[in-house]
């Protein structure tokens, strides 16, 4: 069983920082793709950002040149270091990624159970 956990919420004041981590843990033969979506109270989760293995990183245009996704894959690790926190980014922040979980077993999704992120003005 594959378990993502992750830490590094909390409240800070706009225009300080916060760092996410994401640890996945269990049963993982390959992971092919890291990343972080927000829900806002009343609104829809939206991608945040993702690292897919190969391909490009994608950001939302809102967080784009203040949020920074990394990837440890020693430690099956995904991180969000968020720069410059605006009010907007309060939310709940869910890690996503897509494992395969044993060989020959297929992909699968998987989410953390999510951290709150909270901007004071």
């Amino acid at each position: 069983q594959v378990q993502l956990v992750e830490s590094g919420g909390g409240l800070v004041q706009a225009g300080g920082s916060l760092r996410l981590s994401c640890a996945a843990s269990g049963s993982i033969f390959s992971i092919n793709l890291m990343g972080w979506f927000r829900q806002a109270p009343g609104k829809q989760r939206e991608l945040v950002a993702q690292m897919p293995n190969g391909a490009n990183t994608n950001y939302a245009d809102s967080v784009k040149g203040r949020f920074t996704i990394s990837r440890d894959n020693a430690k099956n690790t995904v991180y969000l270091q968020m720069n410059s926190l605006r009010p907007e980014d309060t939310a709940v922040y869910y890690c996503h990624m897509l494992i395969v979980p044993q060989r020959w077993r297929p992909l699968s999704e998987y989410w953390g159970q999510g951290t709150q992120v909270t901007v004071s003005s």
